[in-house]
């Protein structure tokens, strides 16, 4: 099977991955709850697996780095955590329904949204900025890279925007953390959301939210943490403060692994391999008679690309690739409807490709050379 679906979740991991999971499912015990060995290993992985995060994405506080079953998760605690009735948001036409969905039931308590608007090239409007700010504007959400059409987000012009008006700034990095260099520091983001299964190469069922100093949520959720449980409310200490219940210290055992892999691999080197086969693929399937291919090409991005072949339905072309090539890719909506309206393809949607660390030169010339031969049929 050629796997173009990473950007769903990486089916192939670095073998010490499965490994981690496998040895920590068979001696890691429960996480802050109780001071036997197992428990202490598990509590040792789960931090390792913190300052590793911290390392990889360029924060300085390990013990601000919350964890969550999923970005989404994450995303709902900083959203729900964050605002109050009477607060006003500014998102993107990019951002996933992750984000979209819980503006959409704050509304319901009095917080206001706003979208910042992207074109049919799926480029976003930053002059428009200005204009969408409010008084009780607070938060500034924007998605590090489109699920869609793989172009980065401008975060250099969100997070001055933000400074300037002393709005938080919330960065969705479920695409790019693991596979774009990031460093929340540096780049001034205040509230950052990761997904472990994608570019992370870790299990599913791991992610998390880093929040910088200053920043305070309400937590999501409420409950067990293992320490001061004589107290009503969550311990207002971080990581506890936003992490009630179990850890999935299994999945957190691999994710660190993974984490640890690209430490050692590189960043730089990761994002070098996925943007030459993103720019491989993109110039491969630009001749094609009846391929249309969103998005912008130049300069960096993340290993997406999405694309319509004329006559064809993305699900019946996505069956095509599956059952006569043996490629995985994704059809649908990918849950970013604003995104599809922008360029156009609501009615529609498109066929997404998303490459990996694993993906090789000879997987994307198969691919291009599928569609080329799916191009053919239809015209004849």
């Amino acid at each position: 099977m050629i796997y173009l679906n990473n950007a769903a979740t990486t089916l192939q991991k670095p073998p010490c991955v499965a490994r981690a999971v496998a040895e920590a499912m068979g001696g890691l015990g429960s996480c802050g709850r109780g001071g036997h060995a197992a428990e202490l290993s598990a509590a040792r992985t789960v931090y390792g697996t913190r300052v590793s995060l911290a390392k990889l994405l360029g924060f300085s506080c390990p013990e601000r780095v919350v964890f969550a079953a999923n970005a989404t998760q994450a995303l709902n605690t900083a959203l729900f955590g964050l605002l109050r009735p009477g607060d006003h948001v500014i998102a993107t036409d990019w951002d996933h329904n992750s984000v979209l969905r819980p503006l959409h039931a704050l509304r319901q308590i009095g917080v206001k949204s706003d979208y910042l608007p992207a074109d049919r090239q799926g480029r976003l409007a930053y002059h428009r900025l200005e204009g969408l700010l409010r008084p009780e504007t607070k938060l500034l959400v924007g998605t590090h890279a489109s699920n869609l059409t793989g172009n980065l987000l401008d975060v250099a012009v969100m997070a001055e925007f933000a400074r300037r008006h002393g709005l938080v700034f919330l960065l969705d990095a479920a695409q790019t953390a693991g596979s774009i260099p990031i460093s929340m520091e540096e780049m001034g983001v205040h509230l950052l959301a990761f997904a472990g299964h994608k570019s992370l190469m870790g299990p599913q069922g791991t992610g998390g939210l880093c929040v910088a100093p200053g920043v305070e949520l309400r937590p999501l959720l409420t409950g067990g943490t293992g320490v001061r449980s004589f107290e009503e409310g969550q311990p207002a200490e971080y990581p506890e403060h936003l992490e009630a219940g179990t850890l999935n210290s299994h999945g957190l055992a691999g994710l660190g692994a993974a984490v640890d892999f690209i430490l050692a691999t590189g960043v730089d080197a990761i994002h070098a391999h996925e943007q030459a086969l993103t720019e491989r693929f993109a110039e491969g399937v630009r001749g094609i008679n009846g391929v249309t291919l969103y998005g912008i090409f130049s300069g960096a991005r993340a290993p997406v690309a999405a694309l319509n072949l004329a006559g064809l339905d993305p699900a019946a072309a996505a069956d095509v690739l599956a059952e006569e090539y043996d490629i995985a890719v994704r059809p649908g909506i990918h849950c970013a409807p604003r995104m599809h309206r922008a360029l156009g393809t609501q009615d529609t949607g498109c066929l997404r490709f998303s490459f990996g660390w694993y993906t090789t030169e000879e997987d994307v010339d198969k691919a291009v050379e599928a569609l080329k031969e799916m191009s053919r049929t239809q015209c004849e």
